[in-house]
Protein backbone atom coordinates (compact mmCIF):
# COMPACT_ATOMS: atom_id res chain seq x y z
CA UNK A 1 0.00 0.00 0.00
CA UNK A 2 1.45 3.36 -1.06
CA UNK A 3 1.50 6.50 1.06
CA UNK A 4 -1.01 8.20 -1.26
CA UNK A 5 -3.50 5.35 -0.90
CA UNK A 6 -2.97 5.24 2.87
CA UNK A 7 -3.42 9.01 3.35
CA UNK A 8 -7.26 9.03 3.16
CA UNK A 9 -7.48 6.31 5.82
CA UNK A 10 -5.09 8.21 8.10
CA UNK A 11 -7.20 11.32 7.53
CA UNK A 12 -10.32 9.42 8.60
CA UNK A 13 -8.54 8.25 11.76
CA UNK A 14 -7.30 11.78 12.51
CA UNK A 15 -10.75 13.26 12.04
CA UNK A 16 -12.18 10.52 14.25
CA UNK A 17 -9.77 11.53 16.99
CA UNK A 18 -10.63 15.21 16.47
CA UNK A 19 -14.35 14.48 16.70
CA UNK A 20 -13.80 12.28 19.74
CA UNK A 21 -12.00 14.97 21.73
CA UNK A 22 -14.82 17.47 21.13
CA UNK A 23 -17.15 17.54 24.18
CA UNK A 24 -20.10 18.29 21.90
CA UNK A 25 -19.67 14.92 20.17
CA UNK A 26 -20.39 12.90 23.29
CA UNK A 27 -17.78 12.41 26.00
CA UNK A 28 -19.12 15.25 28.15
CA UNK A 29 -22.63 13.75 28.04
CA UNK A 30 -21.27 10.30 28.91
CA UNK A 31 -19.39 11.71 31.91
CA UNK A 32 -22.42 13.73 33.02
CA UNK A 33 -24.62 10.63 32.89
CA UNK A 34 -22.04 8.64 34.84
CA UNK A 35 -21.77 11.30 37.53
CA UNK A 36 -25.54 11.69 37.71
CA UNK A 37 -26.07 7.95 38.21
CA UNK A 38 -22.80 7.49 40.11
CA UNK A 39 -21.65 4.52 38.04
CA UNK A 40 -18.66 4.13 35.75
CA UNK A 41 -20.56 1.43 33.89
CA UNK A 42 -23.01 4.10 32.72
CA UNK A 43 -20.12 6.06 31.18
CA UNK A 44 -18.97 2.97 29.30
CA UNK A 45 -22.48 1.96 28.25
CA UNK A 46 -23.13 5.47 26.90
CA UNK A 47 -20.26 5.17 24.43
CA UNK A 48 -22.03 2.69 22.15
CA UNK A 49 -25.17 4.75 21.34
CA UNK A 50 -22.99 7.86 21.01
CA UNK A 51 -20.79 6.07 18.47
CA UNK A 52 -23.75 4.57 16.59
CA UNK A 53 -25.55 7.91 16.32
CA UNK A 54 -22.38 9.56 15.08
CA UNK A 55 -21.73 6.74 12.60
CA UNK A 56 -25.25 6.95 11.16
CA UNK A 57 -24.97 10.72 10.63
CA UNK A 58 -21.58 10.30 8.93
CA UNK A 59 -22.81 7.35 6.85
CA UNK A 60 -25.63 9.41 5.34
CA UNK A 61 -23.11 11.95 4.08
CA UNK A 62 -20.70 9.26 2.88
CA UNK A 63 -23.39 7.49 0.85
CA UNK A 64 -24.62 10.81 -0.57
CA UNK A 65 -21.10 11.76 -1.65
CA UNK A 66 -20.29 8.48 -3.40
CA UNK A 67 -23.71 8.51 -5.09
CA UNK A 68 -23.28 12.09 -6.31
CA UNK A 69 -19.82 11.28 -7.61
CA UNK A 70 -21.39 8.65 -9.89
CA UNK A 71 -23.88 11.02 -11.49
CA UNK A 72 -21.87 14.20 -12.10
CA UNK A 73 -18.38 15.20 -13.12
CA UNK A 74 -15.89 14.74 -10.34
CA UNK A 75 -14.85 18.36 -10.29
CA UNK A 76 -18.51 19.29 -9.73
CA UNK A 77 -18.64 17.00 -6.70
CA UNK A 78 -15.52 18.64 -5.27
CA UNK A 79 -16.75 22.19 -5.90
CA UNK A 80 -20.26 21.56 -4.57
CA UNK A 81 -18.88 19.79 -1.48
CA UNK A 82 -16.37 22.59 -0.87
CA UNK A 83 -18.98 25.33 -1.13
CA UNK A 84 -21.39 23.42 1.13
CA UNK A 85 -18.63 22.97 3.73
CA UNK A 86 -17.77 26.67 3.77
CA UNK A 87 -21.44 27.66 3.93
CA UNK A 88 -22.01 25.16 6.76
CA UNK A 89 -19.00 26.55 8.63
CA UNK A 90 -20.41 30.08 8.47
CA UNK A 91 -23.84 28.82 9.54
CA UNK A 92 -22.29 26.84 12.40
CA UNK A 93 -20.38 29.87 13.63
CA UNK A 94 -23.34 32.25 13.46
CA UNK A 95 -26.01 29.91 14.82
CA UNK A 96 -23.95 27.49 16.94
CA UNK A 97 -26.16 28.13 19.98
CA UNK A 98 -29.02 26.44 18.10
CA UNK A 99 -26.98 23.25 17.93
CA UNK A 100 -27.51 22.57 21.62
CA UNK A 101 -29.84 19.61 21.39
CA UNK A 102 -31.41 19.27 24.81
CA UNK A 103 -31.52 15.75 26.25
CA UNK A 104 -32.12 15.19 29.95
CA UNK A 105 -30.17 13.02 32.37
CA UNK A 106 -33.04 10.54 32.42
CA UNK A 107 -32.67 9.68 28.75
CA UNK A 108 -32.22 6.08 27.72
CA UNK A 109 -29.70 4.65 25.28
CA UNK A 110 -32.02 5.19 22.30
CA UNK A 111 -32.43 8.84 23.21
CA UNK A 112 -28.68 9.19 23.58
CA UNK A 113 -28.14 7.70 20.13
CA UNK A 114 -30.67 10.12 18.62
CA UNK A 115 -28.95 13.02 20.39
CA UNK A 116 -25.57 11.94 19.00
CA UNK A 117 -26.99 11.66 15.48
CA UNK A 118 -28.53 15.14 15.65
CA UNK A 119 -25.38 16.72 17.10
CA UNK A 120 -23.11 15.15 14.49
CA UNK A 121 -25.45 16.30 11.73
CA UNK A 122 -25.82 19.82 13.10
CA UNK A 123 -22.04 20.21 13.40
CA UNK A 124 -21.38 18.93 9.87
CA UNK A 125 -19.23 16.05 11.12
CA UNK A 126 -19.90 13.97 8.03
CA UNK A 127 -19.14 16.85 5.66
CA UNK A 128 -15.68 17.14 7.17
CA UNK A 129 -14.86 13.65 5.85
CA UNK A 130 -15.53 14.49 2.20
CA UNK A 131 -11.86 15.12 1.19
CA UNK A 132 -10.97 11.64 2.44
CA UNK A 133 -14.06 9.99 0.94
CA UNK A 134 -13.62 11.27 -2.61
CA UNK A 135 -10.18 9.70 -3.26
CA UNK A 136 -11.41 6.39 -1.85
CA UNK A 137 -14.55 6.49 -3.97
CA UNK A 138 -12.54 7.21 -7.10
CA UNK A 139 -10.22 4.34 -6.32
CA UNK A 140 -13.24 2.05 -6.01
CA UNK A 141 -14.75 3.45 -9.20
CA UNK A 142 -11.66 2.46 -11.14
CA UNK A 143 -12.33 -1.18 -10.28
CA UNK A 144 -16.12 -1.17 -10.70
CA UNK A 145 -18.15 -1.97 -13.78
CA UNK A 146 -20.00 0.88 -15.42
CA UNK A 147 -23.76 1.22 -15.32
CA UNK A 148 -24.39 0.72 -11.62
CA UNK A 149 -25.84 3.50 -9.49
CA UNK A 150 -24.06 2.26 -6.37
CA UNK A 151 -21.50 -0.44 -7.24
CA UNK A 152 -20.53 -2.86 -4.51
CA UNK A 153 -17.01 -1.46 -4.36
CA UNK A 154 -18.24 2.06 -3.65
CA UNK A 155 -20.66 0.87 -0.99
CA UNK A 156 -17.97 -1.18 0.70
CA UNK A 157 -15.50 1.71 0.62
CA UNK A 158 -18.08 4.11 2.08
CA UNK A 159 -19.00 1.73 4.90
CA UNK A 160 -15.35 0.92 5.60
CA UNK A 161 -14.56 4.64 5.79
CA UNK A 162 -17.41 5.19 8.24
CA UNK A 163 -16.24 2.22 10.31
CA UNK A 164 -12.61 3.38 10.51
CA UNK A 165 -13.65 6.92 11.40
CA UNK A 166 -16.16 5.75 14.02
CA UNK A 167 -13.71 3.38 15.70
CA UNK A 168 -11.15 6.17 16.04
CA UNK A 169 -13.82 8.52 17.37
CA UNK A 170 -15.07 5.87 19.84
CA UNK A 171 -11.55 5.13 21.13
CA UNK A 172 -10.78 8.80 21.81
CA UNK A 173 -14.24 9.53 23.21
CA UNK A 174 -13.95 6.59 25.59
CA UNK A 175 -10.43 7.50 26.68
CA UNK A 176 -11.31 11.12 27.40
CA UNK A 177 -14.56 10.17 29.15
CA UNK A 178 -12.85 7.70 31.50
CA UNK A 179 -9.97 10.07 32.29
CA UNK A 180 -12.36 12.93 33.06
CA UNK A 181 -14.75 10.71 35.07
CA UNK A 182 -12.08 8.94 37.12
CA UNK A 183 -9.45 11.63 37.69
CA UNK A 184 -9.98 15.07 36.21
CA UNK A 185 -13.64 15.94 36.73
CA UNK A 186 -15.62 18.42 34.67
CA UNK A 187 -14.70 21.49 36.73
CA UNK A 188 -11.71 22.14 34.47
CA UNK A 189 -14.13 23.11 31.69
CA UNK A 190 -15.15 26.14 33.73
CA UNK A 191 -11.55 27.12 34.44
CA UNK A 192 -10.54 27.07 30.82
CA UNK A 193 -10.95 24.99 27.70
CA UNK A 194 -10.03 25.31 24.06
CA UNK A 195 -12.66 27.13 22.03
CA UNK A 196 -13.54 24.07 19.96
CA UNK A 197 -16.43 25.89 18.29
CA UNK A 198 -13.87 28.17 16.67
CA UNK A 199 -11.51 25.28 15.87
CA UNK A 200 -14.42 23.32 14.38
CA UNK A 201 -15.49 26.25 12.21
CA UNK A 202 -11.94 26.76 10.95
CA UNK A 203 -11.63 23.03 10.22
CA UNK A 204 -14.82 23.11 8.13
CA UNK A 205 -13.60 26.14 6.17
CA UNK A 206 -10.14 24.67 5.59
CA UNK A 207 -11.68 21.40 4.42
CA UNK A 208 -13.90 23.27 1.99
CA UNK A 209 -10.96 25.29 0.64
CA UNK A 210 -8.95 22.08 0.15
CA UNK A 211 -11.76 20.63 -1.95
CA UNK A 212 -11.99 23.78 -4.06
CA UNK A 213 -8.21 24.00 -4.50
CA UNK A 214 -7.85 20.35 -5.53
CA UNK A 215 -10.84 20.23 -7.91
CA UNK A 216 -9.74 19.08 -11.36
CA UNK A 217 -11.57 21.53 -13.62
CA UNK A 218 -12.15 20.53 -17.26
CA UNK A 219 -9.92 22.17 -19.84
Amino acid sequence: MTLSSLAPWLTLVGLGAFHGVNPAMGWLFAVALGLHRQRRSVVLASLLPIALGHAFAVALVALAVVSLDRFVERWVTSVVSGLVLIAWALYHWKYRSRHRVRVGMRTGMVGLGVWSFLMAGAHGAGLMLVPALLPLERLAAAHDHAGHVMPAGSLEIALAAVGVHTLAMLAVTGLVAIVVYEWVGVAFLRRGWINLDLVWTIALIVTGLILLATASFPR
